[in-house]
């Protein structure tokens, strides 16, 4: 679980690169669909599955929304995303293990992006914050 200190590093963090969320969402989905091929059978209905293309920019930026929302619930997740969490369960049926996948490729795009705010610290905590959001978007699955 989160710790106060992971808290305030996560939102301290978030402060400093929310307004690239959207950049971070393209690059991070662009990511998992060349890393995680597979993945590419939840956009099937897209025209274009490709890195940049319009849907995976669009979608990014849906899925950093997500994650700014997730920061403004950092308390109460499970309550915070329940309806995303009803959504991706029962509208959308992603497999939850996908969730963790995106994860680490938006791990990773922040660390190449913001090299100095992506300290240890601010590693851990983020790391530990969107586990917890995975977990909360996992929930309805039960």
């Amino acid at each position: 679980s989160l710790s106060e200190k992971n808290k305030a590093a996560v939102k301290a963090l978030w402060s400093k690169i929310g307004k690239s969320s959207d950049a971070i969402g393209n690059d991070a989905l662009s990511r998992m669909i060349v890393v995680y091929p597979q993945t590419k059978t939840y956009f099937s209905h897209w025209p274009e599955v490709t890195p940049g293309s319009p849907h995976i920019k669009a979608h990014g930026k849906k899925v950093m929304g997500g994650i700014a929302l997730a920061v403004t619930k950092i308390d109460d997740l499970k309550t915070g995303l329940s309806e995303l969490s009803e959504q991706h369960a029962y509208k959308l049926r992603v497999d939850p293990a996908n969730f963790k996948t995106l994860n680490h490729c938006i791990l990773v795009v922040i660390s190449t992006m913001f090299p100095k705010e992506f300290t240890p610290e601010a590693h851990v905590s983020l790391d530990k914050f969107l586990s917890g959001v995975a977990l909360a978007l996992a929930d309805r699955y039960r």
